[in-house]
């Protein structure tokens, strides 16, 4: 039996941060200016598409990030609050696609889309344990 997905095209979610050392460029190593990294975006994105959708899956299942297409448009310094939203633009089967933006205080930041993947989180576990014993095997 397929899995029939109830998350709503239209939910949102949002991800909110004030950018601090640890979120820059030079801590995450992408970079040497001070500024929000694109690494860090990119997980706000994440996470804000976690909220848009994550309550409405199964017990026992989760999403996981497959394909993202953004960019990072504009830099934010030190002290300026984040904010990301991801917006649920389409469900087809397991796969949810979501809008993303990412502004602070007085630019869009960022932008593109998100496709997500849900999966039985034991049969998941289950398949990446198996991969990790046959690579055992190969050593």
């Amino acid at each position: 039996m397929a899995l029939q997905l109830a998350v709503p095209v239209g939910s949102r979610g949002r991800h909110r941060i004030v950018v601090a050392a640890e979120h820059t460029a030079p801590n995450v190593g992408s970079g040497t200016i001070a500024v929000l990294a694109t690494p860090v975006m990119v997980n706000l994105m994440e996470a804000a598409a976690l909220v848009a959708a994550e309550k409405f899956l199964p017990a026992g299942h989760q999403s996981l990030g497959t394909r993202l297409d953004i960019r990072h448009i504009a830099a934010t310094p030190i002290g300026m609050l984040v904010t990301v939203t991801a917006e649920v633009v389409a469900v087809q089967g397991r796969l949810i696609t979501f809008r993303l933006e990412a502004h602070d205080e007085k630019d869009l930041i960022g932008d593109g889309t998100h496709d997500r993947v849900v999966v039985d989180v034991a049969r998941f576990d289950e398949r990446v344990r198996a991969k990790f014993a046959a690579s055992e095997q190969g050593h």
